[in-house]
């Protein structure tokens, strides 16, 4: 991949809050919804990022959150890098009450848009889109897409942008435009006035003249897409297997995020669109936007927010995942002076499945491993530090110079390693084989460096 993913776009939490509904209110004719577990996940541009990197692509997510409890609870969400913009008013909550799997009532709260993207935040999010491999433009009619349109021109990347019917028309630079049926014909009204719309094929051949896009997928829910590009070509992609009367919610988000990724490991738009089907397909099957949810922090029926409490040991969080079947994501290294290239890699491990356990060298392994003047933070503090944040599960030490041991132990799906070892031998990789796992190598953030950071501080000092 040439480049990080970068989603630009409007995020928000959804909070699902699923119970038990068994009779009649006495008070109205209502249903009574009985002690409901609270759940979160992101939603809109949200979604879109953490869909992307599931697969451990790097992604960037630019977007505005507000400083409120539904903003910062969006941030420990996001398993990606988040250049934050500053937000008018409060972060968009849309809380959903089931029960059975049905969607009983919604409530709307929070009203926000994003204030001009200048400043420091402008830069890095400028910085984030010149080193780009593909862009995704995952616009929900909130303004960042709007405050941000600036920051696109003139740039290489190919741009993937999923419109919305409150946001601005699509612009012309765009590699793919992604609506779905009624988003395609909402934007073609003034060519085909009145219901019901033009068939899908002629839709996305009149999008292509009309924006003067490269290529438009009109996605089709079950029957897959139809893909029209600037050369006149014109063919259906269709789904993989028919999944009717499944919740396809999320559903355009997996399609785009999946599209923008295949465009940055350098695939063709036909490619990438039936990739992009394919994927899209595969998340309604496995239960849509609902299963990509996580329990709400504090929640009094699921505890604090994980599949066991905060603070068990690494082997009892493994065992109850998998037990519960999960997928037990693990990592190892020595974590000296944590910085943003080490909360890259974790957050983007978390995304590959339902746990993350760190395994953390010793004292005693750094001291061979890195000379005798580290580790400069010692084992309890490293402990400490990486165990508070939100994307670590359990931490586990060991004091041999590899992880083998542990990783037999732990016996997990996927084991991550950072890309500064893509090409080397990796002592547990014949152990998370034995075990049934994979070894995933995921792109390091660039300019980080513990040794670096150790150096930089020693001259200033």
């Amino acid at each position: 991949m040439r480049g990080p993913v970068v989603v630009i776009g409007d995020c928000l939490l959804d909070v699902d809050l699923e119970g038990d509904a068994s009779r009649l209110s006495p008070e109205a004719p209502v249903p009574v919804v009985e002690d409901p577990s609270a759940y979160h996940r992101p939603g809109g541009a949200g979604l879109a990022a953490a869909l992307a990197a599931r697969g451990g692509t790097e992604v960037v997510l630019i977007t505005a959150l507000g400083e409120d409890p539904a903003g910062h609870r969006l941030a420990e969400l996001l398993p990606v890098d988040l250049v934050r913009l500053p937000l008018h008013g409060t972060t968009v909550r849309k809380v959903r009450v089931r029960a059975r799997g049905q969607t009983l009532l919604r409530i709307d709260a929070g009203r926000g848009g994003p204030r001009p993207a200048d400043g420091p935040a402008a830069e890095r999010a400028a910085a984030a889109l010149r080193g780009a491999g593909a862009i995704l433009v995952a616009d929900y009619g909130g303004g960042v897409a709007g405050a941000c349109a600036g920051l696109l021109r003139g740039l290489t990347a190919p741009i993937v942008w999923d419109p919305h019917p409150r946001g601005a028309p699509p612009p012309g630079w765009c590699a793919l435009v992604t609506p779905n049926e009624a988003e395609a014909a909402a934007l073609c009204a003034t060519a085909f006035p009145g219901p019901p719309g033009p068939p899908p094929d002629r839709a996305a051949r009149h999008l292509v003249r009309r924006l003067g896009v490269a290529a438009v997928a009109v996605t089709l829910g079950e029957r897959g897409a139809v893909l029209a590009r600037r050369d006149g070509g014109c063919a259906p992609i269709p789904a993989p297997v028919a999944l009717a009367g499944r919740d396809a919610c999320g559903a355009g988000d997996a399609f785009a995020a999946v599209a923008a990724a295949a465009l940055a490991g350098g695939a063709g738009i036909e490619d990438a669109v039936t990739a992009a089907v394919g994927e899209a397909t595969r998340f309604v099957a496995e239960g849509g936007a609902a299963a990509f949810r996580r329990p709400a922090p504090g929640d009094p029926v699921t505890g604090a927010g994980r599949l066991v409490p905060p603070g068990a040991p690494a082997f009892e969080v493994a065992d109850a995942v998998r037990a519960a079947g999960g997928r037990v994501v693990a990592t190892g290294g020595c974590f000296d002076l944590l910085h943003a290239g080490h909360v890259s890699l974790l957050r983007r491990a978390r995304a590959l499945g339902d746990a993350l356990i760190v395994c953390l060298n010793s004292d005693a392994s750094v001291r061979r491993l890195k000379g005798p003047t580290r580790p400069v933070v010692p084992e309890r503090d490293r402990v400490e530090v990486v165990s508070a944040l939100a994307c670590v599960d359990a931490v586990t030490v060991f004091d041999e110079d590899t992880p083998e041991r542990v990783v037999e132990r732990l016996r997990p799906h996927v084991w991550v390693k950072g890309g500064d070892y893509a090409g080397r031998p990796l002592p547990e990789a014949e152990a998370v084989r034995r075990a049934g796992g994979e070894v995933v190598i995921l792109p390091t953030l660039p300019g980080y460096s513990t040794t670096r950071l150790i150096a930089a501080a020693r001259s200033a000092a």
